[in-house]
């Protein structure tokens, strides 16, 4: 069993993980950091319309030499600096989905799912030589990926007391010296 950077506390999560996957580092930190909080379907269909280019992925680190794109206004990330990485993002979505098999096998609802955790770190780079002038041999190396995810159920919302019983049950708004008031216990005979 591998281990996850994160462990998860409730037992309602289902987790997913890829080591030394062939895809930029840079674009998959984005796409995961995008996409982290979402709900699974909303992720989904992120990521489809990325494979459409009908969304970008918003860069906010590795922003070096991105271009601008129109469409990068549509998301809160500052600026208007966005890619579509094709590669990355089918990678990232047949993770996710492996990552909603699990929850379902589990006996999870697909529908409450959404990401909770989901992290990108480096791999050793994958090592191989170019063919340089004057019969110098320069590195070119790929740049891999390790991915995890981890998609908790959301938890059902309390119902509220309409009874009128309990502490602060009036709905009433007190200011602190009228609380001290109240706390306050008169002691000997009115003058």
């Amino acid at each position: 069993m591998t281990r996850y950077s994160v462990e998860p506390e409730s037992a309602n999560t289902s987790k997913s993980r890829g080591s030394h996957l062939r895809v930029h580092f840079k674009h998959c930190r984005e796409i995961t950091h995008h996409i982290n909080g979402m709900p699974v379907a909303k992720a989904l269909k992120f990521m489809d319309d990325v494979l459409a280019f009908k969304a970008v992925v918003p860069f906010v680190k590795y922003t070096g030499g991105i271009g601008r794109k129109a469409q990068a206004k549509q998301s809160k990330a500052p600026g208007n600096v966005g890619r579509w990485p094709v590669k990355a993002t089918a990678v990232v979505k047949d993770l996710l989905s492996n990552a909603i098999a699990n929850a379902e096998t589990k006996g999870l609802e697909a529908d409450t799912l959404y990401i909770s955790h989901s992290q990108c770190n480096r791999a050793p780079a994958g090592r191989r030589r170019t063919y340089r002038a004057h019969g110098r041999i320069g590195k070119y190396a790929s740049q891999p990926a390790h991915i995890e995810f981890i998609l908790t159920s959301k938890k059902e919302g309390v119902a509220k007391n309409d009874d009128g019983d309990g502490e602060g049950a009036s709905g009433k708004k007190i200011t602190r010296k009228q609380a001290a008031k109240g706390r306050f216990v008169k002691v000997g005979g009115d003058q």
